[in-house]
């Protein structure tokens, strides 16, 4: 493992121990996931799997076009629209089957593979590369809060009135009394020009009023909007300060804990054990659980490996789409089929799960490992939980380390190393330890 990958851990307030378990946690969980991917990524069976599915989903966009124009077309071409219709249904039913039935490979070929699919990966784990070089902050994004309010358009006051006076009256017509009449209309018009005057300064004066409500609500509105994103901007400072002082925390921690294995910390060699564990990437069908503790006096690790209980597992050999029916009916997989392959996972966890150990192991802190690999289950008996041992068997570092695991049997090399093997794990049939377990190359 490499890179500057962040781990959160728990805040101080919740404890030296809480803290730890949190480091930890997200240390495997960010192992679980980049192991997963790489592995994924480089599958063949995946990238066949990833094909079948795009083919199904091709078939079924396919099938939806057509079933649309067949509801579209005419009378005419409505029976050649449903056949092409009910054809494209086939189509996608089929390519639906074919992918499911990929999916099914993917399984099969993981768990036929369990142990090939871990020797092309070194399990050590360079503690020293987890450290953090570099804190990276997400951008800071105001959102709307950048956006300043649009400041005020100018006023623009509509024309003020203007007074035109008439004209005076001329020769004859100022005569014969066009002089009183003159008066009057003057007076008339500087009446309507008065109400008009008055008219136009109200208004003027209430589009101010308003216009000055609007600056004020905007200046306020700006005032607030500079006030909200200040605000946010050192919340995000304060996030930034947050991020660098876990980053050094995790730092801190990382050197605590390589200080703590190179000096034989018992529950650092532990903890390191179960980083490890962690790392070991299993098919999600057949999950993996751990139990394990380490004695510094005699470096052996005594490890429990829990593997899924035998009827979890897919019974079906092949799935198929009937026409006839319109449905995808499985075909069930053979039962001695589904005892060997049961048992092959079995075996090969084993053997998966010491060399993972033993070569993670760089420095030699393990020198013997005790595992027992079981299935858990309800007893038929008694209906109480009950832990069923298949493989018992204790493996030396040295010894274990001279085999050449891509090229043996594992069921023959367990036996080798004198474990108590079960005689049918799909049956739950107990490993024999009556006669004890050997460890060979001590």
């Amino acid at each position: 493992m490499s890179g500057s990958v962040l781990f959160l851990g728990a805040p101080e307030y919740l404890g030296v121990e809480v803290a730890r378990r949190g480091f930890f946690a997200e240390l495997n969980y960010q192992a679980q996931q980049a192991e997963k991917r790489r592995r994924q990524q480089v599958a063949a069976a995946y990238r066949a799997q990833a094909a079948a599915q795009r083919e199904a989903e091709r078939a079924r966009r396919d099938y939806e076009r057509a079933a649309a124009a067949s509801a579209r077309a005419s009378a005419a071409e409505q029976v050649e629209a449903q056949k092409l219709a009910a054809r494209m249904h086939v189509d996608a039913r089929t390519a639906e089957a074919a992918a499911m039935n990929a999916e099914l490979a993917q399984l099969y070929e993981d768990m036929n593979c369990l142990l090939a699919s871990t020797l092309d990966v070194d399990d050590y784990i360079d503690l020293e590369s987890l450290k953090i070089k570099t804190v990276e902050h997400p951008r800071f994004e105001p959102g709307p809060l950048a956006d300043p309010v649009p400041p005020m358009p100018s006023l623009i006051y509509p024309p003020e009135p203007v007074y035109r006076e008439p004209a005076a009256p001329t020769g004859l017509s100022n005569a014969f009394g066009g002089k009183k009449r003159h008066e009057a209309e003057v007076a008339k018009v500087r009446a309507a020009y008065e109400v008009a005057h008055r008219g136009w300064h109200e208004h003027c004066a209430r589009l101010h009023a308003d216009y000055m409500a609007e600056y004020e609500r905007r200046k306020r509105a700006e005032q607030e909007r500079v006030h909200r994103l200040n605000a946010a901007e050192e919340e995000y400072r304060l996030q930034c300060r947050q991020r660098e002082a876990e980053a050094e925390a995790q730092n801190q921690h990382l050197s605590q804990f390589i200080n703590d294995l190179a000096f034989d910390v018992e529950s650092a060699i532990q903890d390191y054990v179960g980083v490890v564990l962690s790392n070991s990437v299993y098919p999600e069908a057949f999950p993996i659980a751990y139990d394990h503790s380490f004695d510094i006096s005699s470096r052996e690790l005594v490890l429990t490996v829990i593997v899924p209980e035998p009827g979890g597992l897919p019974a079906v050999k092949e799935y198929r789409y009937v026409k006839a029916k319109d449905e995808i009916v499985p075909t069930a997989l053979p039962v001695k089929e589904r005892k060997d392959r049961y048992a092959s996972a079995v075996w090969q966890v084993a053997l998966r799960t010491l060399h993972e150990i033993f070569e993670a192991d760089r420095a030699g802190k393990i020198r013997s490992v005790a595992l027992t690999v079981a299935a858990d289950r309800l007893a038929p008996a008694t209906g109480q939980p009950e832990r069923i041992p298949f493989v018992l068997v204790g493996a030396d570092r040295e010894h274990f380390g001279t085999f050449d695991l891509a090229h043996v049997v594992p069921h023959a090399t367990l036996s080798y190393l004198g474990a108590a093997l079960s005689k049918s794990p799909f049956d739950f049939v107990a490993a024999d330890s009556s006669a004890g377990v050997r460890v060979r190359g001590r």
